[in-house]
């Protein structure tokens, strides 16, 4: 039988549409992103549309990632929300749309990540199932200068019935560093400054990435910047639109 889990049979996404999924899996880290007010760092509103655009190295556009909320309904404990997504190349080129549930719950976010993960990676086995585990990511109202929040963790497994793939992501040393304003494409935004580590393990790969999270109230994440190693900057993601 064919391995369907083995990468050499997957169709990935091209290298910039990985990396714009996977910041924004990193910023819902875990199986729920927990503050004390769901949508203080994160606006979950119907119609509200966010757009960011991708630079790799050289600071070359390397794409387009949106998501809108197109369905917001209030629940007994919160609400529940759809969210579309999509990326297009840096010419304009859509590669893939997705769309994914969430819901807010006692003041925590709750991501889909089986339904994100599937369509999104282009996992279309009928028999393919996602199992997540790992922590909440913390995400205080509160936010100071100096601030050390915990870390966080997550693993991911799917399978198809005796194969299996697993991935594993800790995000450690995360720290409010500064509060400052910034200014994007969507405007000018007073942010907090957080700072972490993200390893990644899958298969035989073990990498560590060090980077950086805008963060403004009402909107989320409006900056992200990933380093190599060595403290050079390989890719950063912008807030270019907003609508509401």
């Amino acid at each position: 039988m064919k391995n369907l889990l083995n990468p050499a049979n997957l169709k990935p996404l091209k290298p910039a549409s990985l990396v714009a999924l996977t910041t924004l899996l990193l910023f819902f880290l875990g199986p729920g992103l927990k503050a004390q007010n769901c949508s203080t760092y994160y606006p979950i509103e119907e119609g509200v549309r966010l757009e960011y655009k991708l630079y790799g190295k050289k600071d070359k556009l390397e794409g387009t990632q949106w998501q809108e909320f197109t369905e917001v309904t209030s629940t007994a404990g919160g609400v529940e929300a759809t969210v579309q997504m999509g990326f297009a190349n840096a010419k304009g080129k859509e590669e893939f749309t997705s769309s994914y549930s969430m819901s807010c719950n006692d003041n925590v976010v709750h991501i889909d990540f089986e339904s994100l993960l599937s369509s999104a990676m282009l996992l279309q086995q009928e028999q393919m199932e996602a199992e997540i585990t790992g922590t909440d990511l913390e995400l205080p109202n509160n936010l100071e200068v100096g601030m050390e929040l915990p870390d966080a963790d997550v693993q991911m497994k799917l399978s198809m019935g005796a194969m299996n793939m697993n991935m594993e992501v800790n995000t450690t040393d995360r720290k409010v560093e500064a509060k400052e304003s910034i200014t994007t494409e969507a405007g000018t935004f007073e942010c907090y400054v957080i700072s972490s580590n993200t390893q990644s393990k899958m298969m035989m790969a073990d990498k560590t990435f060090p980077s950086k999270l805008w963060l403004a109230e009402g909107v989320g994440m409006v900056k992200t910047e990933t380093y190599n190693q060595n403290g050079k900057l390989i890719s950063r993601m912008e807030l270019s639109g907003i609508s509401r």
